[in-house]
C-alpha cells in the first residue's frame, strides 16, 4: 500500500474540513471535458518497453494508445485526495499473498484470530484470515462437458447429447492437434538451441533475433522459426511449456484419462449439494504457489502498489484484495462459484472480479441466486466475456446474468471484452468474445504486465486481464464516491466509456470487419478519467 506522505498542518486542516476520507478536490470537475476518441490517429512508433508495461493506464488522445486514462485521472482528478478503502474479491486460481507487490494490499479478516483453529467470526469458515480456498488441494479438474458425460443425470437429454458431441469433437481434435503441437515443439527446441548458440545466451529478445546477421543456412532457418514463435506473444521458455501442456492434454483426451479422473473426491463434499458448505481450507495460495499464476496476475492488475519502482502499477490505489480460490485448471464448479460470491459479499467486498467462464452450467440457478444476493447487498460483479472469438448473444458463456440472453436477472454484473494495444483496425483482441447484448464494454486485455508468483512479473493476455482492469476502475469509483450504488457504478463504467469510431477486425479474421460499435452493448471502452467525471456529477445530483 502506498504510504501517505506527511502534510503541512494547514493542508491537513483543509482536508479535514473538506470531510474525512473522501475529501473534495480543488479541481472544478464541471468545467472539464470528457475524453473522446480521436479520428484516424495511429501510433507512429512502436511502444517502448516502459510504455508497453503500463499501456492500459495511458490515454487514447495524448498517447494514441487505447488505454483507460488511469494516469490522467490520478494526475488531474485525484491528486491530494484519499478515498475510502474498498475490498475487491478475486475469485480465481489462488493468489500469492506473499508477493512483494501485493502483500501490503491483501485483505485481512479483522474478526478472525489467526491460527487458533476456531471460527471466531462464526461465518462458517475456520481461520479465514485472507479469504477462503474452496478447492482444497485440487489443482486440475475436468471440463464441465466431461463431468456431464460422466454423470448424465445432472442435465436434460439435449444438454447431455450436446456435451457428448463436444467431448467426441475434442477427442478428434486432440488426435490431429497432438501431431501439430509435437512438430511445433520439436522445431522450437531445435531452433532455440541454434539461436542460443549464435547469440551466446539462453534468454534473448525478438529484436536480438532480428539482428542476427548470418549466411549459415541452419542459422537463417532457426532465426526465421524463432521470429514466428515470438508472434505467439510469450517468451520462448513459456511457449515450450504451453506446447508441452497442450500435448499432455491431448494425450489425456485420447487415452480417456480425463473421464476416469474424479479430482473432487479429495475434498469430501457433495458438489451437487449447495447446502454442503463445510469443505476447503484457508490456504488461498493453494497447495502449490507456482500454480497461482492467473489469480496473482489478476490481483496485480487491480492492486499492485503504484509507483513503487517494482513490477507494474495497479489501477486502484486504496483497495484490499480478498483472495477466494475457486477456479481450478479445468472448469469451475457452479457450487464453488456461488459460495465464493456469497463469501465475498458476506465479508465486505464491494467489487468482485470473475476472470473465468465455461460453456456448460448444470446448476446455473445457484450462481444466479448468488448474483442476485450480491445485488441485494450492493456488490458489483465484473466478469470476463471469454476467449473463444464467439458472439455470446448466441453461444453460451457462464456465468452470465440472463436466463434467455436478453433479460438481465439483476443490474449488478458487467461483462468485459478485451482490447489490443493498437489503436487501429486491430483494436479488438482476436480471441475476445463479442455480443451486442451480452458484452457491455471493452478494456485492455493484450500484453498486460502484472505480478506472478514468487515476486515475478509477466505479460499475459485474455478477457481475464480486461476484467480486472475494469474492476480496478470500479474500485476507484467506489473508493472516491462511496455513496454510489453498485448499479450506478456499473452504468457509469458503461455510459462514460470512450466510443471508438473505427471499423475493426473481428476474431482475427481479416475478412470480418465491422464497426466497433456493434461488438458490445455500449460500443465503448472503459475510461477511468471519464468515469470519475461522471461519478462526481451523479454524486452531486
Amino acid at each position: 500500500m502506498n504510504s501517505i506522505k506527511l502534510l503541512f498542518i494547514s493542508a491537513f486542516t483543509m482536508l479535514v474540513l473538506a470531510g474525512c476520507s473522501t475529501q473534495k478536490s480543488i479541481v472544478n470537475y464541471s468545467k472539464l471535458t470528457p475524453i473522446s476518441a480521436p479520428l484516424n490517429v495511429k501510433k507512429k512508433v512502436a511502444l517502448k518497453e516502459t510504455e508497453l508495461k503500463r499501456w492500459s493506464h495511458l490515454d487514447i488522445v495524448k498517447d494514441t494508445v487505447p488505454g483507460m486514462s488511469v494516469d490522467k485521472a490520478y494526475a488531474e482528478l485525484l491528486k491530494n485526495r484519499l478515498g475510502e478503502k474498498v475490498i475487491v474479491a478475486i475469485v480465481d486460481s489462488g493468489v500469492d499473498i506473499e508477493h512483494e507487490d501485493l502483500k501490503s494490499v491483501v485483505w485481512t479478516n479483522p474478526k478472525e484470530i489467526p491460527g487458533n483453529g476456531i471460527d471466531d467470526d462464526n461465518n462458517g469458515y475456520v481461520d479465514d484470515i485472507h479469504g477462503w480456498n474452496f478447492l482444497g488441494n485440487i489443482i486440475k479438474e475436468n471440463l464441465e462437458y466431461e463431468r456431464i458425460v460422466k454423470n448424465p443425470s445432472l442435465v436434460d437429454e439435449a444438454t447431455y447429447l450436446q456435451a457428448k458431441a463436444e467431448n467426441d469433437k475434442k477427442t478428434s481434435e486432440a488426435s490431429a492437434g497432438k501431431g501439430r503441437y509435437e512438430e511445433m515443439l520439436s522445431a522450437l527446441k531445435s531452433s532455440d538451441e541454434v539461436v542460443s548458440k549464435e547469440l551466446k545466451k539462453n534468454n534473448y529478445t525478438v529484436e536480438e533475433v532480428k539482428a542476427i546477421n548470418s549466411t549459415d543456412a541452419e542459422v537463417v532457418k532457426a532465426k526465421n522459426t524463432i521470429q514466428r514463435m515470438f508472434s505467439f506473444g510469450m517468451p520462448i521458455k513459456d511457449l515450450k511449456a504451453a506446447l508441452q501442456d497442450e500435448i499432455d492434454k491431448a494425450n489425456a483426451a485420447l487415452s480417456g484419462e480425463n473421464l476416469k479422473q474424479d479430482y473432487r473426491k479429495i475434498l469430501g463434499d457433495n458438489p451437487n449439494d449447495i447446502t454442503d458448505t463445510k469443505y476447503g481450507d484457508n490456504n488461498v495460495m493453494g497447495p502449490d504457489k507456482n500454480e497461482a499464476v492467473h489469480g496473482t496476475h489478476v490481483s496485480g492488475i487491480v492492486a499492485q502498489v503504484r509507483h513503487n519502482k517494482i513490477g507494474g502499477d495497479g489501477v486502484a490505489n486504496n483497495v484490499a484484495i480478498m483472495a477466494i480460490r475457486a477456479v481450478p485448471d479445468g472448469d469451475e464448479y457452479d457450487k464453488d462459484i456461488a459460495l465464493a460470491i456469497r463469501y465475498a459479499v458476506d465479508n465486505g467486498a464491494k467489487v468482485i472480479n470473475g476472470s473465468f467462464g465455461k460453456a456448460y452450467s448444470p446448476q446455473k440457478h445457484w450462481v444466479f441466486d448468488a448474483i442476485k444476493y450480491a445485488a441485494e447487498k450492493d456488490v458489483l460483479i465484473v466478469h470476463a466475456a471469454g476467449n473463444s472469438s464467439k458472439n455470446i448473444d448466441y453461444f453460451d458463456n457462464f456465468p452470465n446474468d440472463s436466463e434467455d440472453k436478453k433479460t438481465e436477472i439483476s443490474d449488478n454484473l458487467i461483462t468485459v471484452g478485451a482490447l489490443n494495444y493498437e489503436y487501429s483496425n486491430k483494436l479488438v483482441a482476436k480471441f475476445s468474445n463479442i455480443g451486442k447484448i451480452n458484452v457491455d464494454v471493452f478494456a485492455p486485455g493484450v500484453q498486460i504486465y502484472a505480478s506472478t508468483p514468487n515476486n515475478s512479473y509477466k505479460y499475459l493476455q485474455g478477457t481475464s486481464m480486461a476484467s480486472p482492469n475494469v474492476a480496478g476502475v470500479a474500485a476507484l469509483i467506489r473508493s472516491y464516491y462511496p455513496k454510489l450504488t453498485a448499479t450506478q457504478v456499473k452504468h457509469i463504467l458503461m455510459d462514460s466509456g470512450v466510443a471508438v469510431p473505427l471499423e475493426v477486425i473481428v476474431g482475427g479474421n481479416n475478412q470480418d470487419i465491422r464497426p466497433f460499435a456493434e461488438l458490445s452493448k455500449t460500443g465503448k471502452i472503459v475510461n477511468a478519467y471519464n468515469a470519475l467525471l461522471m461519478a462526481d456529477k451523479i454524486s452531486k445530483n
